[in-house]
């Protein structure tokens, strides 16, 4: 019986790498060598709460991780068409019917080896040229998150934005509304090496919220208007929630002109109560994001094109022999921005 190393689910706040049977491909499956897997704020969450709550009394459990793979097929089912080995591929994790990858599904992407089970280009994979590092590509998932937040914006090129947040959603957002041609867009943060990065892919100002008047800089930056009642707000069309934090919500409620949108794509925690007077007086519009309905593939030719700009978002790649210090960098709040665990050619 051949066997792989796998990341799962450990003690709170730590993994376990554990030697787990390799997966066989069926007549429609395919086994891809992972060559390289992001770590995400839903991995870290896992690990917060030492698992997953999908026992039989809802006590946790542990699961395989990785659910941002990006890797080249090995073995191809007798039924697979369109695919070989040897193909550069990325994944979509909710397309396996044994369980979302990497998120309480049989397999997790964070292991030398992953099953897709019922292969197939537009669906279950899609094909990536040897022109892009597997590092990069391996962001595709993430980014179709940020790309469908962006397509819920709505946003439009003579659209003034701003995007809380410049974690690699926040970033990818502000990626995909520039590729879109939006007028100008920002990045607030409070971590000032972030804010370089947001500059460096191309966001046109950036505010340092722990510094500056959020507000203040919006109406210098876009102009002022008004919200319903006349009074003075900055000219921002859209508002983007790339944190997840109260502190977004009140500063959008309190900033927002008349017509304005606040996008919602972080998960936000239990909070103060949100304004909704404030919300009126504005008829601010909340629209919630939620993973990529349809996005996951609709990326991936545009992070091929421009996947030097991408690969910007990327501030660690670790071995995944050092996999555990990967994950100790993503539990450390403002430690990394974006890890990636790579794996070595040598097999």
């Amino acid at each position: 019986m051949a066997t792989m190393k796998s990341v799962q689910t450990g003690p709170v706040n730590a993994i376990d790498i554990v030697e787990v049977e390799r997966p066989v491909p069926g007549p429609k499956d395919v086994l891809m060598r992972v060559r390289a897997c992001g770590i995400c704020g839903t991995d870290t969450f896992f690990l917060h709460i030492g698992g997953a709550p999908f026992g039989p009394d809802g006590s946790m459990v542990s699961i395989p991780l990785g659910h941002e793979p990006a890797g080249e097929i090995v073995e191809v089912g007798a039924e697979v068409e369109d695919l070989k080995a040897g193909d550069r591929v990325v994944v979509n994790p909710q397309a396996a019917p044994s369980g979302i990858i990497g998120c309480g599904g049989r397999f997790g992407a964070l292991a030398e080896y992953l099953l897709i089970e019922n292969a197939e280009i537009g669906k279950s994979v899609a094909v990536f040229p040897g022109t892009v590092p597997f590092d990069v590509a391996a962001l595709n998932e993430p980014m179709a998150v940020a790309r469908h937040c962006v397509n819920r914006s709505g946003a439009e090129p003579a659209d003034k934005v701003v995007i809380f947040g410049a974690g690699p959603i926040g970033l990818g957002a502000a990626i995909w509304l520039k590729l879109r041609g939006v007028q100008h867009v920002t990045v607030a943060d409070v971590i000032p090496e972030r804010l370089e990065t947001a500059l460096a892919v191309g966001a046109d100002a950036v505010i340092n919220s722990a510094e500056e008047n959020v507000t203040e800089r919006l109406t210098e930056l876009h102009g002022q208007a008004a919200n319903a009642l006349g009074q003075p707000r900055p000219d921002t069309d859209i508002y983007i929630d790339a944190a997840g934090v109260a502190a977004v919500i009140n500063t959008t409620v309190e900033s927002a002109k008349w017509g304005a949108k606040l996008v919602m794509v972080a998960v936000q925690k239990k909070s103060d109560a949100v304004d909704l007077g404030g919300m009126l007086r504005s008829e601010l519009t909340l629209i919630a994001s939620q993973g990529y309905p349809t996005e996951i593939f609709e990326v991936t030719p545009e992070l091929v094109e421009h996947h030097e700009r991408f690969a910007k978002l990327i501030s660690h790649r670790v071995p995944f022999g050092d996999a555990k210090h990967a994950f100790e960098l993503a539990l450390t709040p403002g430690a990394a921005e974006k890890v990636v665990v790579t794996f070595a050619d040598e097999r």
